[in-house]
């Protein structure tokens, strides 16, 4: 997934596989002098729990001498995420989960920052059960598009996208908490305020429950994915991308979805 001489902007949330996967890097990329490592951390806006897992993240580049670039929502879209919810409930818009505008906003973010930090690659703390779990989503919506375009080493499909490699994604949830744990690395324990409306619990539930019966299963998930990928490629579908009409970031369409949503805020 890397390079000798990247420059490896790595997402920290303040979350047990954020820091796992940071405190990994920065053991490794000591043994690489031409490789760098910049931590970025989102502040997505949420009142009364972002304050811990951003002087959670803070203390743990500081630990381990890391340059931590922090940027926010209202920063880079002048909203928050609870903004975003509460102007959804005023105008009764229930058809996108907070989680849905959530998502889209931070990737742009992270893709945004890495650009500014001069990052060659964005590491994120994706795991084994967060893959797993985003495979079944994909599959229970019927979403051909996004199923092809998941990927653990995504592909550059434009100038503006900083490839995102994922090197946590052959390992369970479990033993990236064991390794937090046995390390005592501090992390944010309490889940989003607004997780619970997510549609991923299902996909989650679901697989921890068959995960149970059948040990393995997470496994068989992700690696179906990986047997049936190149007959996959041939349906790859909006890969020709252009630039936004709106604020020029790479986009499928005239518009790109974080603008599409943001517009629907005015």
């Amino acid at each position: 997934m890397f390079s000798h001489d990247d420059k490896i902007g790595v997402a920290v949330s303040g979350g047990k596989d954020s820091l796992t996967l940071l405190q990994i890097l920065s053991k490794m990329e000591k043994l690489r002098p031409k490789a760098s490592l910049t931590a970025i951390t989102v502040d997505e806006g949420i009142k009364g729990y972002r304050e811990e897992a951003m002087r959670i993240a803070s203390a743990k580049c500081e630990e381990l001498a890391i340059p931590h670039y922090v940027t926010s929502f209202k920063e880079l879209f002048g909203l928050t995420l609870d903004d975003v919810v509460a102007k959804n409930r005023k105008k009764d818009h229930k058809e996108l989960t907070p989680c849905a505008y959530c998502g889209v906003l931070r990737r742009r973010a992270l893709n945004m920052v890495a650009r500014i930090v001069g990052a060659t690659k964005i590491a994120t703390g994706h795991t084994l059960d967060d893959e797993a779990q985003t495979i079944l989503m994909n599959v229970l919506r019927g979403d051909v598009v996004r199923l092809t375009k998941e990927k653990p080493v995504t592909d550059e499909a434009h100038t503006k996208f900083v490839q995102k490699v994922k090197p946590l994604c052959e390992i369970p949830e479990r033993e990236s908490a064991l390794y937090a744990y046995v390390k005592k690395i501090d992390f944010q324990g309490v889940p989003c305020p607004y997780a619970s409306e997510a549609y991923r619990n299902t996909a989650r539930a679901i697989l921890n429950e068959m995960e149970e019966k059948y040990t393995g299963t997470k496994f068989t998930v992700v690696k179906l994915l990986e047997r049936i990928r190149p007959a996959l490629r041939t349906l790859e579908i909006g890969s020709n991308y252009k630039e936004c009409k709106e604020c020029g970031e790479p986009s499928s369409g005239d518009l790109c979805k974080p603008c599409e949503l943001l517009k629907k805020m005015e």
